[in-house]
Protein backbone atom coordinates (compact mmCIF):
# COMPACT_ATOMS: atom_id res chain seq x y z
CA UNK A 1 0.00 0.00 0.00
CA UNK A 2 1.20 3.52 -1.18
CA UNK A 3 1.22 5.57 2.15
CA UNK A 4 3.07 7.22 4.58
CA UNK A 5 4.49 5.91 7.27
CA UNK A 6 2.64 6.77 10.68
CA UNK A 7 4.74 7.81 13.58
CA UNK A 8 5.25 5.68 16.32
CA UNK A 9 3.06 7.41 17.92
CA UNK A 10 -0.07 5.99 16.24
CA UNK A 11 0.60 2.90 18.26
CA UNK A 12 -0.55 4.44 21.09
CA UNK A 13 -3.98 5.54 20.12
CA UNK A 14 -5.52 2.26 18.92
CA UNK A 15 -6.99 1.74 22.19
CA UNK A 16 -8.47 4.81 22.03
CA UNK A 17 -10.07 4.53 18.38
CA UNK A 18 -11.70 1.47 19.53
CA UNK A 19 -13.22 3.19 22.66
CA UNK A 20 -14.37 6.15 20.50
CA UNK A 21 -16.74 4.14 18.48
CA UNK A 22 -17.71 1.45 21.04
CA UNK A 23 -21.10 2.92 20.80
CA UNK A 24 -20.84 4.05 17.11
CA UNK A 25 -23.38 3.21 15.16
CA UNK A 26 -24.17 0.36 13.10
CA UNK A 27 -23.41 -0.03 9.19
CA UNK A 28 -24.47 -2.70 7.39
CA UNK A 29 -26.85 -5.24 9.13
CA UNK A 30 -26.99 -8.30 9.01
CA UNK A 31 -29.24 -9.93 6.28
CA UNK A 32 -31.30 -12.95 7.28
CA UNK A 33 -30.63 -16.43 6.99
CA UNK A 34 -26.72 -15.85 7.19
CA UNK A 35 -24.67 -19.54 7.09
CA UNK A 36 -22.28 -19.53 10.41
CA UNK A 37 -18.96 -20.67 10.07
CA UNK A 38 -16.04 -21.24 12.78
CA UNK A 39 -12.61 -19.44 12.47
CA UNK A 40 -10.21 -21.40 13.38
CA UNK A 41 -7.36 -18.30 12.94
CA UNK A 42 -7.51 -14.57 11.82
CA UNK A 43 -4.91 -13.81 8.94
CA UNK A 44 -4.62 -10.18 8.60
CA UNK A 45 -6.65 -7.53 8.96
CA UNK A 46 -9.35 -8.68 5.93
CA UNK A 47 -8.52 -12.46 5.97
CA UNK A 48 -9.79 -15.45 8.29
CA UNK A 49 -9.02 -18.87 8.17
CA UNK A 50 -11.78 -20.91 8.87
CA UNK A 51 -11.93 -24.54 10.62
CA UNK A 52 -13.36 -26.35 7.47
CA UNK A 53 -10.15 -25.38 5.58
CA UNK A 54 -11.51 -21.96 3.28
CA UNK A 55 -9.98 -18.83 3.69
CA UNK A 56 -12.38 -16.06 3.41
CA UNK A 57 -11.43 -12.33 2.05
CA UNK A 58 -13.52 -9.79 3.49
CA UNK A 59 -15.47 -8.08 0.67
CA UNK A 60 -15.31 -4.49 0.68
CA UNK A 61 -12.47 -4.31 2.92
CA UNK A 62 -8.87 -3.73 1.73
CA UNK A 63 -6.58 -3.28 5.12
CA UNK A 64 -3.16 -2.69 5.65
CA UNK A 65 -0.62 -5.47 4.27
CA UNK A 66 1.77 -6.96 7.57
CA UNK A 67 4.78 -7.50 6.29
CA UNK A 68 5.87 -10.23 4.24
CA UNK A 69 9.69 -11.67 2.56
CA UNK A 70 11.42 -9.00 4.69
CA UNK A 71 9.41 -6.20 4.31
CA UNK A 72 7.90 -4.26 7.04
CA UNK A 73 4.23 -4.06 8.30
CA UNK A 74 2.30 -0.85 6.39
CA UNK A 75 0.88 1.92 8.98
CA UNK A 76 -2.10 0.16 11.27
CA UNK A 77 -1.69 -3.91 9.53
CA UNK A 78 -0.77 -4.69 13.35
CA UNK A 79 -3.88 -2.94 14.90
CA UNK A 80 -6.44 -4.22 12.08
CA UNK A 81 -5.31 -8.18 12.68
CA UNK A 82 -5.89 -7.48 16.04
CA UNK A 83 -9.23 -5.55 16.44
CA UNK A 84 -10.47 -8.44 13.86
CA UNK A 85 -8.83 -11.00 16.33
CA UNK A 86 -10.87 -9.20 19.44
CA UNK A 87 -14.37 -9.03 16.57
CA UNK A 88 -14.06 -12.78 16.12
CA UNK A 89 -13.26 -13.36 19.70
CA UNK A 90 -16.25 -11.90 21.03
CA UNK A 91 -18.49 -13.95 18.87
CA UNK A 92 -16.63 -17.06 20.87
CA UNK A 93 -15.01 -17.25 16.54
CA UNK A 94 -18.63 -18.47 15.59
CA UNK A 95 -19.38 -15.54 12.89
CA UNK A 96 -22.06 -15.38 9.92
CA UNK A 97 -21.16 -15.67 6.40
CA UNK A 98 -22.24 -13.84 3.08
CA UNK A 99 -20.65 -15.15 -0.02
CA UNK A 100 -20.58 -12.51 -2.66
CA UNK A 101 -22.06 -13.00 -5.80
CA UNK A 102 -18.71 -13.54 -7.32
CA UNK A 103 -17.31 -16.28 -4.51
CA UNK A 104 -13.84 -17.09 -5.20
CA UNK A 105 -10.65 -14.72 -6.34
CA UNK A 106 -8.03 -15.55 -8.01
CA UNK A 107 -6.20 -16.90 -5.22
CA UNK A 108 -9.04 -19.58 -4.49
CA UNK A 109 -10.16 -17.73 -1.48
CA UNK A 110 -13.57 -17.61 -0.73
CA UNK A 111 -14.91 -13.99 -1.10
CA UNK A 112 -17.50 -12.88 1.09
CA UNK A 113 -19.34 -10.46 4.20
CA UNK A 114 -18.58 -11.49 7.90
CA UNK A 115 -20.81 -10.96 10.28
CA UNK A 116 -20.63 -11.05 14.17
CA UNK A 117 -22.91 -12.85 16.63
CA UNK A 118 -24.52 -9.24 17.12
CA UNK A 119 -25.09 -9.13 13.74
CA UNK A 120 -22.93 -6.18 13.02
CA UNK A 121 -20.52 -6.25 9.83
CA UNK A 122 -17.26 -6.85 10.54
CA UNK A 123 -15.67 -4.94 7.56
CA UNK A 124 -17.86 -2.05 8.06
CA UNK A 125 -16.84 -2.22 11.56
CA UNK A 126 -13.17 -1.77 10.66
CA UNK A 127 -13.78 0.72 8.68
CA UNK A 128 -15.80 2.97 10.88
CA UNK A 129 -12.31 2.44 12.72
CA UNK A 130 -10.26 3.61 10.52
CA UNK A 131 -8.75 0.20 10.13
CA UNK A 132 -8.96 -0.36 6.01
CA UNK A 133 -9.95 1.30 3.09
CA UNK A 134 -13.47 0.67 1.58
CA UNK A 135 -13.17 -0.88 -2.40
CA UNK A 136 -15.74 -1.45 -4.63
CA UNK A 137 -15.03 -4.74 -6.90
CA UNK A 138 -18.12 -5.51 -9.40
CA UNK A 139 -20.06 -7.74 -8.77
CA UNK A 140 -19.52 -7.58 -5.08
CA UNK A 141 -20.86 -4.52 -4.77
CA UNK A 142 -23.94 -4.97 -2.63
CA UNK A 143 -22.66 -3.00 0.31
CA UNK A 144 -20.54 -0.58 -0.99
CA UNK A 145 -23.22 2.49 0.20
CA UNK A 146 -23.14 1.77 3.55
CA UNK A 147 -19.26 0.31 4.11
CA UNK A 148 -18.40 3.44 2.29
CA UNK A 149 -20.70 5.49 4.88
CA UNK A 150 -18.90 3.47 7.88
CA UNK A 151 -15.23 5.01 6.60
CA UNK A 152 -16.46 8.37 5.73
CA UNK A 153 -17.19 8.55 9.50
CA UNK A 154 -13.35 7.32 10.47
CA UNK A 155 -12.40 10.19 7.61
CA UNK A 156 -14.26 12.91 9.21
CA UNK A 157 -12.92 11.43 13.05
CA UNK A 158 -10.15 11.17 11.74
CA UNK A 159 -9.31 7.57 13.14
CA UNK A 160 -6.87 5.11 12.25
CA UNK A 161 -5.60 5.49 8.66
CA UNK A 162 -7.05 9.00 8.42
CA UNK A 163 -5.09 10.30 11.19
CA UNK A 164 -2.82 11.77 8.67
CA UNK A 165 -4.48 11.70 5.28
CA UNK A 166 -3.49 8.89 3.34
CA UNK A 167 -3.86 10.61 0.17
CA UNK A 168 -1.30 11.44 -2.46
CA UNK A 169 -1.00 12.94 -5.52
CA UNK A 170 -0.14 11.84 -8.96
CA UNK A 171 4.01 13.38 -8.43
CA UNK A 172 4.13 11.27 -5.54
CA UNK A 173 3.43 7.57 -6.57
CA UNK A 174 6.66 5.91 -6.61
CA UNK A 175 5.77 2.03 -6.72
CA UNK A 176 2.61 -0.33 -7.75
CA UNK A 177 0.07 -1.18 -5.50
CA UNK A 178 -3.30 -0.01 -3.60
CA UNK A 179 -3.54 4.04 -3.44
CA UNK A 180 -5.64 6.85 -2.70
CA UNK A 181 -4.65 9.26 -5.20
CA UNK A 182 -5.42 13.01 -6.38
CA UNK A 183 -5.29 14.86 -9.14
CA UNK A 184 -6.70 16.62 -11.94
CA UNK A 185 -8.21 15.42 -15.13
CA UNK A 186 -6.57 16.16 -18.56
CA UNK A 187 -8.38 14.17 -20.56
CA UNK A 188 -11.28 11.55 -20.63
CA UNK A 189 -11.73 9.30 -23.80
CA UNK A 190 -13.69 6.26 -24.85
CA UNK A 191 -12.61 3.59 -27.31
CA UNK A 192 -12.61 -0.31 -27.95
CA UNK A 193 -10.89 -0.53 -24.34
CA UNK A 194 -13.47 1.05 -21.86
CA UNK A 195 -13.16 4.52 -20.19
CA UNK A 196 -10.13 6.49 -20.27
CA UNK A 197 -9.42 9.19 -17.53
CA UNK A 198 -6.31 11.04 -17.82
CA UNK A 199 -4.50 12.93 -15.28
CA UNK A 200 -1.95 15.18 -15.09
CA UNK A 201 1.21 13.58 -14.16
CA UNK A 202 0.94 10.32 -15.80
CA UNK A 203 -1.68 8.45 -14.64
CA UNK A 204 -4.71 7.29 -15.96
CA UNK A 205 -7.40 5.99 -14.56
CA UNK A 206 -9.14 2.88 -16.83
CA UNK A 207 -12.83 1.51 -16.70
CA UNK A 208 -13.27 -2.23 -18.60
CA UNK A 209 -15.76 -2.19 -21.32
CA UNK A 210 -18.39 -4.48 -18.79
CA UNK A 211 -18.03 -1.89 -15.92
CA UNK A 212 -18.69 0.96 -17.98
CA UNK A 213 -22.38 0.97 -17.75
CA UNK A 214 -22.78 0.80 -14.12
CA UNK A 215 -20.64 4.91 -14.45
CA UNK A 216 -22.78 7.94 -15.07
CA UNK A 217 -21.20 8.85 -18.70
CA UNK A 218 -22.48 12.22 -17.92
CA UNK A 219 -20.91 12.51 -14.76
CA UNK A 220 -17.93 11.31 -16.17
CA UNK A 221 -18.10 13.82 -19.18
CA UNK A 222 -18.43 16.64 -16.58
CA UNK A 223 -14.83 15.86 -14.67
CA UNK A 224 -12.74 17.36 -17.81
CA UNK A 225 -10.79 19.82 -16.12
CA UNK A 226 -11.68 18.98 -12.62
CA UNK A 227 -9.70 17.55 -9.39
CA UNK A 228 -10.74 14.16 -8.05
CA UNK A 229 -9.72 11.19 -5.78
CA UNK A 230 -9.63 7.49 -6.84
CA UNK A 231 -8.74 4.95 -5.07
CA UNK A 232 -7.39 1.06 -6.46
CA UNK A 233 -4.39 -0.60 -7.03
CA UNK A 234 -2.13 0.95 -8.90
CA UNK A 235 0.16 -0.52 -11.82
CA UNK A 236 3.42 0.40 -13.11
CA UNK A 237 3.25 -0.48 -17.07
CA UNK A 238 6.87 0.54 -16.98
CA UNK A 239 7.45 -2.70 -15.12
CA UNK A 240 4.57 -4.66 -17.49
CA UNK A 241 6.95 -3.78 -20.61
CA UNK A 242 3.68 -1.84 -22.18
CA UNK A 243 4.54 1.76 -22.05
CA UNK A 244 4.44 3.27 -25.24
CA UNK A 245 5.53 6.63 -26.14
CA UNK A 246 2.51 9.26 -24.86
CA UNK A 247 1.19 6.82 -22.58
CA UNK A 248 0.91 7.45 -18.70
CA UNK A 249 3.38 5.53 -16.37
CA UNK A 250 0.64 4.64 -13.95
CA UNK A 251 -2.42 3.11 -14.50
CA UNK A 252 -5.04 2.80 -12.50
CA UNK A 253 -8.46 0.32 -13.04
CA UNK A 254 -11.77 1.52 -11.85
CA UNK A 255 -14.14 -1.49 -10.76
CA UNK A 256 -16.92 0.36 -8.89
CA UNK A 257 -18.38 4.56 -9.25
CA UNK A 258 -17.32 4.57 -5.47
CA UNK A 259 -13.31 4.44 -6.17
CA UNK A 260 -13.36 7.61 -7.88
CA UNK A 261 -15.14 11.00 -7.02
CA UNK A 262 -15.22 14.59 -8.12
CA UNK A 263 -13.01 16.89 -4.89
CA UNK A 264 -13.90 20.26 -6.75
Amino acid sequence: MLMKKASLAGAFFVPVIWLSVAQAQVFCPAPAGLAHVQVQRVVDGDTVRLKDGRSVRMIGLNAPETGKRGRADEPYAVAARQRLQALVDASDSRLGLAPGRENKDRYGRTLAHLYGADGENLEARLLAEGLGFQVGVAPNVDLVACQQAAEDSAREARLGLWRQSPVQSVAQLKQSGFALVSGRVSKIERNRGGIWIELQGSLVLRIAPDLVPQFDAAWLSGLQGSPVEARGWVQDRAKRGGLKDGQARWLLPLTDPSMLKSTH
